[in-house]
């Protein structure tokens, strides 16, 4: 009998929608006759009932929304730790070239001292002398234009060195030695590299503090990310029906679900 009365109530919904409804008018009978209390007053009995009815419907609907409002934050807070995990390993290898940079321009910089130290060393044995004519000041200028030519094309000096020193500009003089001005394109190459580095080493402080505040951010969302999900798996069995985690814009929906 009870086989015959459950498949009557599966494959033909009218009888189940009339039974269902019968069981909802009957409950408040059911707990009137079960309360002695209720049969002294039976219309207090009935407020309260439809009271603790509508007080559950609307913590039920409560718990929905805080639900909904939990699964949407953490989906948010998913993807912001993302971006954050992603930005961090961009700023990781922004340091990291920093800090190539820095090992580069540090060797530059020995380098171009150590060039600089044997050239004084070659300048302590005196300049020979040479006749002082437009031929020879000619045969320097070309001379300088090509030592400070080859620096910059070294990276030792900076392209506008060129231009400095093919104006006579910026202390670059023509009419010094050969050895001397290889002393003043070696002195200058030698500043310069060591200000390069210096500029190297500001570089990659900031981008280590840059690199220092990515990794805490990520580290922060990560750690609210996971409370967010906790807190949303909790509250996954209040979510209204048809309605799940995996909805990527599903606000509008929630929004008509409870209008």
């Amino acid at each position: 009998m009870n086989n015959v009365v459950a498949e009557m109530l599966l494959t033909t919904p009218a009888p189940a929608a009339i039974w269902v409804t019968l069981w909802i008018l009957t409950l408040p009978a059911m707990l009137l006759l079960a309360s002695p209390r209720a049969m002294a007053n039976p219309l207090q009995a009935l407020r309260e009932t439809f009271s603790w009815l509508r007080d559950r419907t609307e913590e039920r609907r409560e718990l929905a929304l805080e639900a909904i409002a939990a699964t949407q934050f953490a989906e948010e807070v998913r993807v912001a730790a993302d971006r954050a995990a992603l930005a961090a390993e961009r700023w990781q290898e922004r340091w990291e070239l920093a800090s190539d940079e820095v090992t580069e321009a540090w060797q530059a910089w020995l380098d171009a001292d150590a060039r600089l130290r044997t050239r004084r060393a070659g300048a302590a044995f005196g300049i020979p002398w040479s006749a002082q004519t437009p031929t020879e000041y000619a045969a320097r200028e070309r001379f300088l234009h090509k030592a400070v030519r080859t620096a910059a094309d070294n990276g030792w000096l900076p392209a506008a060195a060129v231009a400095d020193a093919l104006a006579g500009r910026a202390g670059w003089d023509a009419r010094l030695h050969p050895l001397e001005q290889e002393l003043v394109v070696f002195r200058a190459a030698a500043g310069h590299l060591r200000d390069h580095y210096e500029r190297a080493v500001a570089t990659e402080r900031a981008a280590a503090h840059d690199a220092e505040l990515a990794r805490r951010t990520r580290d922060s969302l990560r750690q609210e990310s996971w409370l967010a999900t906790t807190r949303a798996a909790e509250l996954h069995r209040h979510l209204p029906a048809g309605l799940t985690e995996a909805q990527p814009a599903a606000e509008p929906t929630f929004a008509a679900a409870w209008r």
